[in-house]
C-alpha cells in the first residue's frame, strides 16, 4: 500500500483538526447546562458509528491523520451520548 505524502497529511490533519474541534463547544454546553435536551441520540448513535468506521478505515490505510481525528471525535461523540442517556432530557 502506498504512503500518503506528508503535504496531503497536513491538509488531513488541519481538516481533522478543525471539524474535531467543532464537538468541544455541544460538549462544553451539554456539561455547563447539564440538559442535551435538543441533541438526537438516534443522530449521535449513527454518527459514532460511522467515525468508528472512519477510524478503523483510517487503520487500514495508515492515515495518521484520520486515526487521531476519529479517536478524538469518537471520544468526543461518546460524552454527548453518555451525557444524552444520563440526563434522559
Amino acid at each position: 500500500m502506498e504512503v500518503i505524502p506528508i503535504e496531503i497529511e497536513i491538509i488531513g490533519l488541519v481538516a481533522a483538526s478543525l471539524t474535531t474541534v467543532s464537538f468541544v463547544p455541544q460538549v462544553y454546553k451539554i456539561w455547563k447546562t447539564k440538559s442535551a435536551e435538543s441533541i438526537s441520540l438516534a443522530m449521535f448513535l449513527m454518527f459514532f458509528v460511522g467515525v468508528l468506521l472512519w477510524l478503523v478505515y483510517g487503520i487500514f490505510i495508515k492515515s495518521v491523520s484520520m486515526t487521531i481525528a476519529n479517536t478524538i471525535t469518537a471520544s468526543l461523540a461518546m460524552v454527548i451520548i453518555y451525557y444524552k442517556i444520563k440526563l434522559k432530557d
